[in-house]
């Protein structure tokens, strides 16, 4: 009975200390970063991104000055690129960023939507409102994007 109990308390000993080598302070990881190929593939677009973005006043006029047929061709065109832009950029962002990109994109297809709309038919504030928010949007999807230090 003796040399049993001396050969279990052998195995405790063995499992404890298997047990607490096991359990040592985890380690840090340290947050995500962007890859040199992610901040390549996202600074690729952004040009296209901010050249659409800068372009807001413009479309502000042509709303103003009720031109229908460039504020259409406008938010078919340049508009409507820089959004599949975005659909470009998004997986390359970090993991944490991603969902907020899709709804940025969303909103932005929701905004455009509404400025396609108002622009058919003929309302000039309604079509104001739809354009500054989808320009809000391209806002919010730019702040997300890196900055060039990073990497």
């Amino acid at each position: 009975m003796v040399r049993q109990r001396s050969i279990f308390s052998f195995f405790l000993v063995l499992l404890a200390t298997f047990l607490i080598s096991c359990g040592g302070p985890s380690v840090a990881v340290a947050p995500p970063t962007y890859t040199a190929t992610q901040l390549e593939r996202i600074q690729a677009y952004v040009p296209d991104i901010q050249a659409v973005r800068d372009r807001s006043q413009e479309l502000k006029t042509l709303i103003q000055r009720g031109d229908w047929i460039n504020v259409r061709n406008f938010i078919h065109g340049p508009i409507t690129e820089a959004r599949l832009n975005l659909t470009y950029v998004t997986p390359n962002l970090l993991p944490k960023d991603q969902p907020a990109a899709r709804q940025i994109t969303r909103d932005l297809f929701n905004d455009l939507v509404k400025l396609d709309k108002a622009t058919s038919a003929g309302k000039p504030q309604p079509a104001l409102t739809s354009s500054e928010a989808a320009f809000a949007d391209l806002d919010k999807f730019l702040n997300l994007l890196p900055k060039k230090e990073e990497g």
